[in-house]
């Protein structure tokens, strides 16, 4: 290889490595962003308030019916809440898409979690929690106390929530 792609090249790599610290890194342990409060519907348009899950440890995950990262991460969340739902905590699935198709995405579905529909407002309120580019899936996790412990854009697994809610869970 010419030596001015191998230059290019590691320049690339190593923009990819900047943007990926700063837009895809998690919130660190002393930060104190506070969630902010929110009010939206659900798919059959009754309104959810934040203050109905204050005092939980939440998970918060931005998603859309489109996604296919979304939707794969959809068991994990059951999974958790099931799990740890007695014990405080509250995953809370917030849709980028329309009542109507989010609607008929949870006939064919066993969610365990209340969804939110949010279009537009979902957007802006990622962004207020950290999501500076728009990306989803998108997911927040805050402490009992309303404070965000960890973010991510892109997919989630189980065991990386765990990691983070554990500490923060009720023993």
């Amino acid at each position: 290889m010419n030596k001015t792609i191998m230059i290019i090249i590691g320049l690339l790599a190593l923009a990819g490595g900047f943007f990926t610290k700063h837009y895809v890194s998690t919130v660190k342990p002393n930060t104190t962003q506070s969630l902010p409060a929110f009010n939206l519907p659900g798919p059959d348009g009754k309104p959810y308030s934040s203050v109905e899950w204050q005092a939980k440890i939440r998970v918060i995950n931005f998603w859309a019916t489109w996604c296919p990262p979304c939707r794969r991460e959809i068991p994990d969340l059951v999974g958790l809440q099931a799990r740890y739902g007695g014990l405080g905590l509250q995953v809370i699935g917030i849709a980028i898409d329309d009542k109507e198709s989010v609607a008929s995405f949870l006939k064919s579905e066993g969610i365990n979690y209340p969804v939110l529909v949010g279009g537009d407002a979902a957007i802006e309120l990622g962004q207020q929690m950290g999501n500076n580019v728009g990306a989803i899936p998108f997911t927040v996790i805050a402490d009992a106390n309303g404070h965000i412990i960890f973010s991510r854009m892109g997919e989630m697994d189980k065991e990386k929530i765990e990691q983070a809610i554990m500490p923060f869970m009720k023993k």
